[in-house]
């Protein structure tokens, strides 16, 4: 059960670029931006090929269309406007596989500032001649984080009969210091609770949250072992697909000939899931939009994402 921006010029911020507030005291300071939902994610591979046949083969994610459209990596729409994609593993490997997590904002180079006013070091905002406005961060625990600005939606994505989901719903990775990661995404970024609970009723082992101004979250893995090797790591740092119903995602999966999956199970969040992995074990998870029991431990705080 489950529980770099090469190729774009730079351009320096200016007070033009900001979106001006006031704190009670007079000060002026900048006002956070949307944050709407997962842009993408990033995944690194030690065989591209390999894990090009499992996401766009077995997975039947299209590789073209939608913000794939001119990305000069390897990379699999989900929908118009989020997608998976793949860049080779550096020397010496790094212990979590998911690259980078990606959101969508309506204002980069506002975010930008707003993150600097609260104490986040920022790269320079880099704007592609054609490309989306887009900068990147490390959180408390130095994972990397990105935020993307597009002009429009896709318009060239058309939904593959062979796609097992269009929608992703959710990217997790290890937490070692909750009221760190918290001050920096809930605090700061206004990320808000969807749902926490564990394996026992009285712990929290999963603790998730959701943007500010959509449906999609993280979830925080807890409690994991320091010693945790690549196998363990994989299951911990993860991606979710959305589906209706994962009982037919995984009889289509078994069809497909893979039967490397666990589930399907509902699990301690009241959600039916399988959990399926890619050719270096990172996990991709499979869950339904909405619970089918009532979860443990906490009830959930915000809407349910949809279709």
């Amino acid at each position: 059960m489950r529980r770099g921006l090469a190729g774009l010029g730079f351009v320096f911020l200016t007070m033009s670029a900001w979106v001006l507030g006031h704190t009670a005291g007079g000060d002026i300071s900048p006002v956070r931006p949307k944050i709407t939902g997962i842009d993408h994610v990033r995944l690194y591979a030690s065989d591209v090929a390999k894990s090009r046949k499992f996401y766009g083969g077995t997975f039947g994610l299209p590789t073209s269309g939608g913000n794939c459209s001119g990305d000069p990596r390897t990379c699999f729409a989900v929908n118009g406007s989020q997608y998976v994609e793949l860049e080779a593993v550096p020397s010496p490997a790094p212990q979590n596989w998911v690259a980078e997590i990606a959101f969508a904002t309506e204002d980069a180079a506002g975010l930008a500032n707003y993150l600097s006013a609260h104490g986040v070091n920022v790269a320079a905002v880099a704007l592609g001649n054609t490309g989306p406005t887009e900068f990147e961060v490390r959180d408390p625990e130095g994972n990397r984080i990105a935020f993307v600005q597009r002009a429009a939606r896709g318009t060239d994505f058309k939904v593959s009969p062979k796609q097992l989901s269009t929608r992703m719903l959710h990217a997790g990775f290890v937490v070692k210091d909750i009221a760190a990661e918290n001050k920096f995404y809930r605090d700061v970024l206004g990320f808000r609770v969807y749902w926490y609970g564990g394996f026992k009723d009285k712990d929290i082992d999963w603790y998730e949250l959701q943007v500010p101004d959509g449906g999609d979250w993280i979830e925080y893995m807890l409690n994991i072992p320091a010693n945790a090797d690549h196998k363990e790591l994989g299951v911990q740092n993860h991606f979710s697909l959305g589906v209706k119903d994962a009982n037919v995602a995984a009889a289509e999966l078994k069809k497909r000939g893979w039967k490397k999956f666990d589930g399907p199970e509902v699990g301690r969040d009241g959600k039916n899931s399988i959990d399926a992995y890619d050719p270096d074990g990172t996990r991709v998870e499979v869950m339904e939009f909405t619970p089918r029991q009532t979860p443990c431990c906490h009830a959930y705080e915000a809407a349910h994402p949809s279709p």
